[in-house]
């Protein structure tokens, strides 16, 4: 005789787990998690939107050159990035290219405040600017020049830069509206130094 086996042991299916992302969902279920999905596109456009904002205001901005007053070093149409941090800690130094509002004498003129212009910084607060004989002199020192298209063709009796200004000039020294014409220019109209030439891509690097 076969040995008598105990009775098999009843079988319970498990519990059914409910899972609701795999439920079907109702329509008013779909148009929430669409428009909330829609809601956070948004976010993400409006905060690259401030960063950008951010970025433009206070750290850099692209500009592009509208005339050839700093010819050769800079041509009409080229796209440059200025950066507008350096200045907070830091005054221009000469050789900088900056990029500023129109002073009080240009606006008394008729330049509107947000036409914005470039020049090189020649003289700094406390220096003596003067061309003669075409050459540029700071503090009675001819300055070395590689970078102009040709010598100014011009006289400028010795002037002394004021206290929180700077005395600017373009590389075109005889088809620039800059300090020779109109003086000193202030500080505080700085927008900030030119940094980057972007475009054209032929001519991509920093701006010297």
């Amino acid at each position: 005789m076969d040995p008598k086996l105990p009775p098999p042991s009843p079988v319970t299916e498990p519990a059914k787990q409910e899972n609701p992302a795999l439920e079907p969902r109702s329509a008013w279920g779909r148009w929430q998690s669409l428009w909330v999905g829609q809601w956070g596109n948004l976010r993400v456009l409006a905060i690259a939107l401030v960063v950008a904002l951010t970025v433009r205001v206070f750290i850099a901005e692209p500009r592009y050159i509208p005339s050839n007053s700093m010819d050769p070093t800079l041509h009409i149409g080229d796209r440059l990035l200025v950066e507008k941090i350096s200045y907070h800690w830091q005054p221009p130094h000469r050789g900088d290219i900056v990029v500023f509002a129109p002073p009080p004498q240009l606006t008394r003129l008729g330049y509107k405040p947000r036409q914005a212009f470039i020049k090189r910084v020649i003289g700094e607060p406390g220096q003596t600017v003067q061309v003669s004989q075409g050459q540029v002199l700071v503090d009675g020192t001819p300055l070395q020049e590689p970078y102009i298209l040709d010598p100014p063709a011009y006289r400028l009796d010795p002037v002394t830069v004021p206290e929180g200004q700077v005395f600017v000039m373009g590389d075109n020294r005889n088809d620039s509206n800059d300090s020779h014409v109109w003086g000193g220019l202030p500080q505080q109209n700085i927008i900030g130094r030119a940094l980057l030439r972007f475009w054209p891509l032929d001519r991509l690097g920093a701006v010297r």
